[in-house]
């Protein structure tokens, strides 16, 4: 009858028999709720470690991509130049014999 009486009022014993505002059953749903709250923010930290692993090695991987590029367009550039000047050297040549 004391327990009607106080839970008309708003207030629950809880399983220690102290006096609670909340319910047993929405207390329990809190603590449920919390404990999903700090697992799943525990995911997502871990998500962002590894996006961030992920944001380094694609970093890494695009600035050798770009040092090989480099390599590429410098070599491209020294064999046309060694083409040219072993075109000047030929029409010198010929220039020289005439």
């Amino acid at each position: 009858m004391a327990d009607e009486a106080l839970a008309r009022a708003g207030l629950h014993f809880d399983e220690l028999n102290k006096i609670r505002v909340l319910e047993p059953e929405v207390s329990q749903q809190t603590t449920e709720l919390k404990e999903e709250c700090k697992d799943f923010v525990d995911k997502i930290d871990e998500f962002q470690k590894i996006v961030g692993t992920f944001i380094e090695v694609v970093d890494n991987v695009s600035k050798e991509v770009e040092k090989e590029k480099m390599k590429v367009i410098l070599r491209i550039q020294y064999e046309a130049l060694q083409k040219e000047e072993s075109e000047q050297n030929e029409f010198i040549e010929q220039f020289i014999l005439q």
